[in-house]
This record gives C-alpha cells, structure tokens and sequence, in this order.
C-alpha cells in the first residue's frame, strides 16, 4: 500500500479510546489504537495526533452538573494529557518514537508546544502527540486538532470516530438517515452537522484542510484512509454534497 499523504494529523475521540467501559483507560483500547498508528507511520508518513479526553472528564458535561466550565475544561485538558501519556506508552512498547506537546505547561511529564520543535519532530520520524487542546477553555479538541493541523503543515485531518462516516440526521435515532461520501464545508456548517464542531469546520475550510470522518473500530481502517480508499466521508470545499 501507498500512502496518499506525506504529513497528516489524526483526531480520535476519548470516548473511543475508553473502549466498552464508556470511561477511563482500557490498555488493550490504546494498544489497538497505538498499531494502528504504526500500520501508517511504517509507510513513511509523518503522523501527529490530537486525542481527546472525554473518557475521563468532558468540560460541557462537568457544566451541565453545575461545575463552572472554565474550570471544567482546564480539568478536561488535563484528562487530554493523560490520554497521550497512555498513548505515548502504547506506541513506545512497539519501538516507535513518540513525543507528546502540551498546550499547557506540565514539565516534569512532556513538552511545551513549539510549533517548530513540533515540525521538526515529525521530519525525524517521531509520532507528535498533541494534548492539552488548545490551552483555553470553551475550545473543543476537534478545535485543537483544526489548529494543530494547520500549524504543522498537515495535508489533511483524520477524524476517527465510532460511526462510519457524516450522515444527515443521528442514524442512531433516524433509521433514513443518509451517509454522505462527499461533502462541502458550506453545507456542512449550515446545517450544522455535528461531526465536529462549527470553528473547528471553519477552521479547516479557510486553511484548505480536508477531514476524512471513519469508523475507528474497523481494523486497518486508519491505514487504508492514509493511503486513500474511499472510506467513511471526506469534507472538503468541492460542491457541497
């Protein structure tokens, strides 16, 4: 297999990365996930990768329960970090290099991000991981991952979810709903698709940032979008269906 980008940056939720508990760290959830990884990084490709933290704690769900969500997302951000700890662990077991950035500064346990160090990183062949989000609350990590991507240079974000793609309505709640193979971002922010957030869409239509959106559970499935196959659904700003 060939791959079909030279840099890219991929996007896994920390709700897929809790595995069938819903919460927490599943060891055996970030070792899949970390040779996954490895299945891309051994075709040359030069991979960062931003996770989330749902898993531990989500910011808009501590508000909801009546936590002040500027605390709440700075909790969430910490729960990024142990995310890419774990993650970093994983993917250090199968001998590939790794590196994890934070937005926020935790010295003893990874790096700053420096935009630069981070690119350099990459073109010495080490897996970056992007924790933290974007260091400030009311920012989501989908937000994090549009800024990370644009600022290294990536060729396109792979959003690993746990459906196979965009459709038009929740298919967990509408049995008509409809996969999109393709879509524009312009139809994707009004309608309001909510496969990622509206500034991280945003984000990605003003840099030219494609998004690839996949089923995550679907073995191989990270490496044969690397390479191309015509899986899940790409947004990108041509048409808008």
């Amino acid at each position: 297999m060939k791959a079909a980008y030279e840099r890219l940056l991929i996007k896994f939720s920390g709700e897929g990365l809790a595995g069938e508990s819903g919460s927490g760290i599943d060891p055996a959830v970030f070792a899949n996930v970390a040779r996954e990884i490895r299945g891309v990084h051994e075709l040359g490709v030069q991979v960062s990768v931003v996770v989330g933290g749902g898993n531990i704690i989500r910011g808009i769900h501590a508000e909801s329960a009546g936590m002040d969500r500027a605390q709440a997302d700075y909790m969430g951000m910490l729960g990024t970090v142990i995310n890419a700890m774990a993650l970093q662990d994983a993917l250090e077991k199968l001998d590939v290099p790794t590196r994890v950035q934070t937005a926020i500064e935790i010295a003893q346990v990874a790096e700053v991000f420096i935009r630069r160090r981070a690119i350099r990183h990459l073109e010495k062949g080490r897996i970056v991981i992007f924790a933290g989000g974007t260091g400030n609350p009311f920012f989501s990590t989908d937000t994090a991952a549009a800024l990370r991507a644009a600022e290294v240079g990536a060729q396109v974000i792979l959003k690993a979810t746990q459906v196979d793609g965009v459709y038009d309505s929740d298919p967990e709640v509408d049995r008509g709903a409809v996969r999109y193979e393709r879509l524009g971002y312009a139809l994707a922010i009004r309608k309001n698709l909510r496969f990622m957030d509206q500034a991280a869409i945003a984000l990605c239509r003003e840099n030219g940032l494609p998004i690839v959106v996949f089923d995550m559970s679907v073995e191989g499935n990270v490496k044969k979008v690397a390479c191309g196959a015509p899986i899940g659904t790409l947004v990108h700003d041509e048409g808008e269906t």
